[in-house]
């Protein structure tokens, strides 16, 4: 029994339990039927951010920053707006990143997720058109120095003929998903892709003993180890391996600004219901 995850390989920080307990926790129904199989790709093949995964590489994608915190928190929030809005947008790793500030972490040194959905409730995120990562070289391993600073944050839109507020995309709330699987594949199944923490052991790429952040997409029934499928792999659920279930972390889009957002790029979003889990 294993979960299909989109990895994002760089450093993020255990949430204190301290601070998580302000946060609430979510579960599902146990009534509810699932299916053996889910692959969000496949269940929303409108919304392209999903099959796309930015930081799956590193050295590439990442460059000289361990920011994979805020790319699993963006693509994530991106995904939900697809699903619940309609809107196929990339939203902007670097305003979280560089704008979030002391509240989120330590930017390109590691960050909070759960830190990061609640900067999109009381913030909101840009689009990646507005702001788009910094860091356009790149590297590749070996060589992924010297580490770059955090970026500062400028808060204007690289096109000047767009304003910062009116590309803002906010969050409705952040909440932590419940450790149960059924919970973690109930949440997926109905809103979308979460975003959830592994620790990595041995890595030859890596080291040993690193945070790393995900984003969990679908889930499956299979048999045998299966790893590095198109940027992909499968983690055994149930078990909690890695510490894979102890912190997954949603939140769910607003339609805060949509109006504005739809006036200015003369686009139309129009969504499903959006389905709220219970709260423990």
């Amino acid at each position: 029994m294993r979960r299909l995850v989109n990895s994002s390989i760089s450093l993020a920080k255990p949430t204190p339990k301290k601070e998580l307990r302000g946060f609430p926790v979510t579960s599902h129904p146990k009534s509810l039927k699932l299916p053996k199989e889910f692959d969000a790709r496949k269940a929303w093949p409108q919304c392209t951010t999903i099959g796309r995964i930015l930081a799956n590489l590193y050295f590439i994608f990442q460059g000289h920053c361990g920011s994979c915190w805020a790319f699993g928190a963006v693509e994530s929030l991106s995904d939900r707006f697809c699903i619940h809005f309609g809107m196929n947008l990339s939203l902007s790793v670097n305003d979280l990143l560089a704008c979030c500030g002391f509240l989120c972490g330590d930017g390109c040194n590691g960050g909070y997720p759960i830190y990061a959905w609640r900067y999109f409730v009381n913030h909101g995120v840009v689009t990646e058109e507005c702001d788009p990562y910094f860091d356009d070289i790149g590297c590749s391993h070996p060589g992924c120095t010297p580490e770059f600073p955090t970026p500062k944050c400028v808060r204007k839109c690289v096109d000047k003929n767009q304003l910062w507020s009116q590309s803002k995309h906010y969050g409705v709330n952040a909440y932590r998903i419940s450790s149960d699987p059924q919970d973690i594949m109930a949440e997926v199944l109905t809103n979308g892709p979460v975003e959830v923490a592994f620790i990595v052991y041995e890595l030859s790429l890596l080291g040993g003993g690193l945070l790393m952040m995900e984003r969990i997409i679908g889930f499956l029934q299979t048999s045998g180890i299966e790893a590095g499928v198109d940027g992909y792999f499968k983690i055994l659920r149930g078990t909690n391996e890695c510490g894979i279930e102890e912190d997954v972390i949603a939140g769910l889009p607003s339609a805060r600004n949509l109006d504005l957002v739809r006036e200015v790029t003369g686009t139309d979003a129009v969504g499903d219901e959006i389905v709220v889990p219970q709260v423990l």
